[in-house]
Protein backbone atom coordinates (compact mmCIF):
# COMPACT_ATOMS: atom_id res chain seq x y z
CA UNK A 1 0.00 0.00 0.00
CA UNK A 2 1.10 3.81 -0.91
CA UNK A 3 0.25 7.15 -0.07
CA UNK A 4 -0.37 7.59 -3.50
CA UNK A 5 -3.04 4.86 -4.43
CA UNK A 6 -6.67 3.83 -3.17
CA UNK A 7 -7.25 0.53 -1.07
CA UNK A 8 -9.00 -1.74 -2.55
CA UNK A 9 -12.21 -0.96 0.03
CA UNK A 10 -12.19 2.36 -1.49
CA UNK A 11 -10.51 4.01 1.79
CA UNK A 12 -9.35 7.72 0.25
CA UNK A 13 -5.36 8.07 0.40
CA UNK A 14 -3.86 10.50 2.73
CA UNK A 15 -3.33 12.91 0.09
CA UNK A 16 -7.36 12.37 -0.81
CA UNK A 17 -8.09 13.20 2.92
CA UNK A 18 -5.30 16.73 3.02
CA UNK A 19 -7.06 17.71 0.28
CA UNK A 20 -10.49 17.53 1.24
CA UNK A 21 -9.72 18.79 4.51
CA UNK A 22 -7.92 22.06 2.63
CA UNK A 23 -11.58 22.05 1.16
CA UNK A 24 -13.55 22.06 3.70
CA UNK A 25 -11.35 24.72 5.90
CA UNK A 26 -11.67 27.00 2.82
CA UNK A 27 -15.82 26.30 2.50
CA UNK A 28 -15.86 26.78 6.28
CA UNK A 29 -13.93 29.85 5.82
CA UNK A 30 -15.97 31.66 3.16
CA UNK A 31 -19.27 30.69 5.10
CA UNK A 32 -17.96 32.37 8.76
CA UNK A 33 -17.02 35.19 6.62
CA UNK A 34 -20.74 35.68 4.64
CA UNK A 35 -22.09 34.78 8.58
CA UNK A 36 -19.50 37.71 9.49
CA UNK A 37 -21.40 40.20 7.02
CA UNK A 38 -24.69 39.65 7.59
CA UNK A 39 -24.49 40.18 11.43
CA UNK A 40 -22.58 43.34 10.98
CA UNK A 41 -25.44 45.41 11.19
CA UNK A 42 -23.74 48.94 11.01
CA UNK A 43 -22.01 47.81 7.86
CA UNK A 44 -25.63 46.80 6.01
CA UNK A 45 -27.12 49.66 7.30
CA UNK A 46 -24.18 51.88 5.49
CA UNK A 47 -24.17 50.22 2.61
CA UNK A 48 -27.75 50.94 2.38
CA UNK A 49 -27.69 54.72 3.14
CA UNK A 50 -24.90 55.01 0.16
CA UNK A 51 -26.68 53.25 -2.20
CA UNK A 52 -30.10 55.60 -1.02
CA UNK A 53 -27.75 58.81 -1.09
CA UNK A 54 -26.51 57.76 -4.81
CA UNK A 55 -29.52 57.03 -6.14
CA UNK A 56 -30.43 60.51 -4.98
CA UNK A 57 -27.99 62.35 -6.55
CA UNK A 58 -29.26 60.84 -9.76
CA UNK A 59 -32.26 61.57 -9.55
CA UNK A 60 -31.52 65.63 -8.58
CA UNK A 61 -28.87 65.51 -11.61
CA UNK A 62 -31.67 64.36 -13.60
CA UNK A 63 -34.32 66.80 -12.62
CA UNK A 64 -31.46 69.49 -12.72
CA UNK A 65 -30.76 68.86 -16.12
CA UNK A 66 -34.24 68.34 -17.00
CA UNK A 67 -34.68 72.36 -15.35
CA UNK A 68 -32.11 73.77 -17.11
CA UNK A 69 -33.15 72.05 -20.64
CA UNK A 70 -36.25 73.80 -19.80
CA UNK A 71 -34.62 76.81 -18.97
CA UNK A 72 -32.72 77.26 -22.07
CA UNK A 73 -35.66 76.33 -24.43
CA UNK A 74 -37.87 78.90 -22.61
CA UNK A 75 -35.13 81.48 -22.63
CA UNK A 76 -35.22 83.56 -26.09
CA UNK A 77 -31.83 83.85 -27.71
CA UNK A 78 -31.05 87.07 -27.14
CA UNK A 79 -31.45 86.99 -23.96
CA UNK A 80 -28.79 83.52 -23.82
CA UNK A 81 -26.64 85.51 -25.91
CA UNK A 82 -26.42 88.65 -23.17
CA UNK A 83 -26.51 86.12 -20.66
CA UNK A 84 -23.47 84.45 -22.61
CA UNK A 85 -21.32 87.48 -22.93
CA UNK A 86 -21.93 88.52 -19.22
CA UNK A 87 -20.53 84.86 -17.99
CA UNK A 88 -17.98 85.78 -20.45
CA UNK A 89 -17.32 88.96 -18.75
CA UNK A 90 -17.25 87.59 -15.08
CA UNK A 91 -15.30 84.89 -16.18
CA UNK A 92 -12.59 87.42 -17.39
CA UNK A 93 -12.99 89.72 -14.51
CA UNK A 94 -12.38 86.86 -12.33
CA UNK A 95 -9.21 85.77 -14.02
CA UNK A 96 -7.54 89.27 -13.44
CA UNK A 97 -8.59 89.92 -9.61
CA UNK A 98 -6.68 86.50 -9.25
CA UNK A 99 -3.90 87.61 -11.05
CA UNK A 100 -3.77 91.23 -9.17
CA UNK A 101 -3.97 89.19 -5.64
CA UNK A 102 -1.26 86.83 -6.78
CA UNK A 103 0.53 89.60 -7.34
CA UNK A 104 0.10 91.41 -4.37
CA UNK A 105 0.86 88.49 -1.96
CA UNK A 106 4.11 88.23 -3.70
CA UNK A 107 5.47 91.59 -3.32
Amino acid sequence: MTDETRTDIGTPTPEELRDQIEHTRDELGQTIEALAAKADVKAQVKEQAAEKAAMVREQVRAKAGRAAQLVKDKTPVPVQDKAGKAALAAGAALVVFLLVRRIRRRR
